[in-house]
């Protein structure tokens, strides 16, 4: 049973240990610039302004930390998106580079062929430049909901809802031997709650899954969970403390037919809270909290991870239903951003960190670039 002492014990405390050749880092925040390739025969969608809204929230909160920040754009306004961050072009990040950029935030959708895994030119910078984010392999393959989910399936141990892979060649075959409704049909490489739906019937999740190949060649089934929702922000290890912890869960509510609504849509603000110390009396979070570190430790994730968790029914144990590479890091702090705080920002807030602690803390796990671009999937 989680109580408040083993929760403290297992918030690690701030530190300014930030890896580096010696000397104060200098960080320029990426955006999305790239459109992700075709992995597969599946493109996972773009996000329309490239991440440049939470990009400019991260490279001014940590302005305001005191920590140098470079910008594309020296004379970006703070109300602006547009000029706080580089474009993840090899030539966005070489000219941050020679504007003497030590750190790199990738907050962007990174895959194997992405610049900073193959640009020739950053090779002789390997050891002396360091990233912010999850090597693109990782991204490449675990961005793939159902090889994660089949991976994980496989070792045992991780509570999951059954799921269903579909093809336009067994689409009608497979809906039919669906017995049991409702049924979530989404993309396996997804972007927020884009093509996420709850179908009820058949015919319903017939007409869905059509729609769904019409964008990829593959999609993704699973019995719809009924129970409470929530998500869990798994940080990666720091020189400070050397594995990966769970964050307190964060509770969901006010869905749209039975989904969260994108947080592009209805702030996240707005649906949920973090549970509380009485709720998390109930073993199902503690549990659920174990497998979501053990998920992160076994894919070797060198930046948060968020996974969302839902119990098939109330009271019932969680299941984990989404994985994601690339947790959403808007916060709060320029102006008319005040309800923009992310899960992530949600959950740590619980722990007494403000978004500008939480971006510290994240840096404070920065990898070289040689490791990042070294990295090896378990599988």
């Amino acid at each position: 049973m989680l109580t408040a002492r083993t929760l403290k014990a297992s918030i690690p405390r701030s530190s300014r240990q930030i890896r580096t050749t010696g000397t104060a880092p200098t960080v320029a925040v990426l955006h999305q610039a790239i459109d992700p390739p075709v992995i597969n025969g599946v493109r996972k969608p773009r996000k329309p302004g490239g991440y440049q809204d939470s990009s400019a929230d991260i490279a001014y909160t940590l302005q305001q930390q005191g920590i140098r920040v470079v910008k594309a754009d020296a004379d970006a306004p703070v109300s602006a998106h547009e000029g706080w961050s580089f474009p993840d072009t090899e030539e966005g990040i070489y000219s941050a580079v020679r504007q003497g950029v030590t750190h790199f935030w990738a907050n962007t959708i990174l895959f194997s062929s992405h610049p900073l895994q193959t640009s020739d030119r950053l090779t002789p910078l390997a050891e002396r430049v360091y990233v912010v984010g999850q090597p693109p392999g990782l991204v490449e393959n675990f961005d793939d909901k159902a090889y994660l989910n089949g991976q994980l399936a496989g070792i045992g141990g991780f509570t999951l809802p059954r799921s269903w892979l579909v093809t336009a060649e067994d689409v009608g075959d497979v809906v039919r031997s669906i017995d049991r409704y409702p049924v979530v049909g989404k993309p396996v490489r997804g972007r927020g709650s884009h093509g996420v739906k709850v179908c009820h019937d058949k015919a319903e999740l017939q007409r869905h899954t059509e729609a769904l190949l019409a964008e990829s060649p593959l999609v993704m089934l699973e019995e719809f969970l009924a129970g409470e929702e929530a998500t869990i922000t798994v940080m990666p290890p720091t020189p400070s403390n050397p594995r990966h912890w769970s964050m307190v869960p964060v509770t969901r509510f006010n869905h749209d037919d039975g989904i969260a609504p994108y947080n592009g849509v209805v702030a996240v603000t707005a649906n949920s809270r973090v549970v509380n110390l009485d709720e998390l009396k109930d073993p199902a979070y503690g549990k659920v909290m174990r497998q979501c570190e053990e998920v992160a430790k076994l894919i070797g994730a060198t930046a948060p991870i968020r996974i969302d968790v839902r119990r098939f029914q109330h009271g019932s144990e969680f299941a984990l239903f989404d994985i994601n590479m690339k947790p959403n890091m808007t916060g709060p702090g320029r102006p008319g951003r005040e309800d923009q705080a992310s899960l992530t920002a949600i959950a740590a807030a619980s722990m007494g960190w403000d978004y500008g602690t939480l971006l510290e803390n994240i840096l404070h796990g920065a990898q070289s670039l040689s490791a990042f671009r070294n990295y090896r999937s378990p599988f």
